[in-house]
């Protein structure tokens, strides 16, 4: 299987990923490869600042298009700082509950704020 190597560095022009414009960027350029069943690697060397933001745009939205034993073949990260792994489990581990039983829960959320 071929494979793209991604250094976000370059995907989002510096040492921080934090803007969801950026996590929406990188997801589609994840979804071009994935689409022509690529293997990516997403390289976070020089990231000194990750927010949940960007992963909930870039990584956690992958989740609403494909299954965890996919992703788990096709994608895989490298060069994350020790903080920023717990960040991305809980980042995957949300998503996958979201996407996993999405209208209940936006329905749920809609009857605690009243908004049926």
């Amino acid at each position: 299987m071929e494979r793209k190597i991604i250094n976000i560095f370059d995907v989002v022009g510096g040492k921080a990923a934090v803007s969801t414009e950026d996590g929406e960027r990188l997801f589609e350029t994840i979804i071009a490869f994935l689409e022509k069943d690529v293997k990516v690697v997403l390289d976070f060397v020089n990231i000194e600042t990750l927010i949940t933001t960007f992963l909930n745009a870039a990584i956690g939205q992958l989740y609403s298009k494909y299954d965890s034993p996919f992703l788990r073949e096709h994608l895989s990260v490298r060069g994350l700082q020790p903080e920023d792994k717990e960040r991305m489990v809980r980042t995957i581990e949300r998503a996958k509950e979201y996407f996993k039983d999405k209208d209940n829960l936006e329905k749920d959320i809609r009857e605690a704020f009243g908004d049926e």
